[in-house]
């Protein structure tokens, strides 16, 4: 079969199930579309989903001949990483795999046609797509409505803006498209141009693309060889939640892995700037030297706030201070142990509503809630909370959260609803 479209159909879907329940190679699969090998290593990696999550706190090849109870860390002497040729090299997932049933570590698997409609939907989402965050579309906005509302052009308004990175074409397209609607710029407000309504069916997405550039080992496959050659560095997981993507307030979190400790920076705007300076904080708050200590690594999501990626790992006096990796794309499960401290942060500022109005207004505020989610014992750490994990192991890193606010709270006295903001 010899199909020249450049991107996969359906078909050629399933004929990658077929050779990953038959256990062929990526090659092998690649021949029998007539397709590139690293085409098809992409397709799997990309539109896998995970069917299984391993119950153990570490996937060991040892764990069946475990002396210690199977309470896994990276510094037991029996503790050898497992690998799985099959899932993790070639062909990629565990579709056929003849041991899926006793396998009692992580499972991927492949299915064409949720494949199929995933790439469906990212395509239509990349035409919709404007390569422009919120904030860069508002202060857009804020420039232009007026001296439109004046009569001027878009020629004679980029003219006098250069600080508007857009040629006249494309801000002409994105007004025209109804990209400013939401921001009181409408077509009609263009010179020579008829009002029409504006399709339901168009959902701006305001997304900024990143560069090849930005990945250059960064990517998650760089993280995983970095964390082979590094087993022991001290992994932080970033990202953020919010509920109003346009007044804010927005909660940029950090997760250190060690601990299972939760930290967390208030924020007015979700730029790339504030991302950039809430590590900066971070810094500030623990100093240079436990920063790098403790915050060797940083895998966050590829959203476009977490873009100053060099900003990050350099600091302002030019001292490296952390390596920087991205997730792949629709991938949170790669990040997942900070998507389940969000489920705990979710009880106290619930989605859908005005965290404002409940309370959350100061990194005091968030500081409040930080220190009763911290202080809650964990099943996987014997009962212990990660704040009294932190001050076992760690006593000076706790010391300096102690310090900035967050404080251990009686086990009585924890409270995870948002009646604690009223308190």
């Amino acid at each position: 079969m010899n199909i020249k479209y450049k991107h996969l159909i359906l078909s050629q879907r399933e004929e990658i199930y077929n050779g990953i329940l038959k256990g062929y190679t990526k090659t092998n699969i690649a021949k029998q579309i007539s397709k590139d090998k690293s085409t098809v290593g992409k397709e799997i990696k990309l539109h896998r989903f995970l069917s299984y999550r391993c119950q153990m706190k570490l996937e060991c090849s040892n764990y069946k001949k475990c002396k210690f109870g199977r309470n896994c860390n990276l510094d037991c002497k029996n503790y050898e990483p497992f690998i799985c040729y099959r899932r993790d090299v070639s062909p990629g997932a565990c579709n056929g795999c003849k041991e899926i049933s006793k396998c009692r570590f992580t499972k991927y698997k492949y299915n064409p046609i949720e494949a199929q409609k995933n790439y469906e939907k990212d395509l239509v989402d990349f035409r919709r797509g404007v390569d422009l965050t919120t904030d860069d579309v508002k202060f857009i906005a804020d420039i232009v409505r007026p001296l439109l509302h004046n009569g001027q052009s878009i020629y004679q308004i980029l003219h006098n803006h250069p600080e508007i990175k857009l040629c006249e074409k494309t801000l002409y397209n994105y007004i025209n498209d109804g990209i400013f609607e939401n921001f009181g710029i409408n077509n009609i407000d263009l010179r020579m141009k008829v009002k029409r309504k504006i399709s339901k069916k168009l959902t701006v997405k305001y997304k900024k693309r990143a560069s090849k550039k930005l990945l250059l080992n960064r990517r998650y496959t760089d993280y995983e060889i970095y964390m082979n050659d590094n087993p022991d560095a001290s992994v932080v997981q970033m990202d953020t939640v919010y509920n109003d993507i346009v007044n804010g307030p927005f909660i940029q979190t950090f997760k250190f892995m060690k601990y299972s400790f939760l930290f967390a920076i208030i924020h007015k705007t979700k730029t790339s700037l504030d991302m950039c300076n809430g590590v900066n904080e971070l810094e500030k708050i623990l100093g240079l030297d436990l920063f790098i200590k403790n915050v060797e690594v940083i895998l966050t999501d590829r959203g476009s706030e977490f873009y100053m990626a060099d900003d990050m790992e350099v600091n302002k006096e030019g001292c490296f201070r952390t390596n920087l990796f991205y997730c792949d794309p629709m991938q949170s499960c790669q990040k997942g142990s900070i998507e389940n401290n969000h489920i705990q942060l979710r009880y106290i500022l619930p989605k859908h509503k005005d965290l404002t109005a409940l309370g959350l207004n100061t990194q005091k505020d968030l500081n409040k809630v930080l220190s009763h989610i911290n202080s809650g014992s964990k099943q996987r750490n014997n009962g212990k909370s990660p704040l009294e994990i932190m001050e076992f192991l760690n006593y000076p890193l706790f010391e300096k959260f102690n310090q900035y606010g967050i404080v251990l709270i009686d086990s009585d006295d924890i409270l995870l609803k948002p009646s604690l903001l009223k308190k």
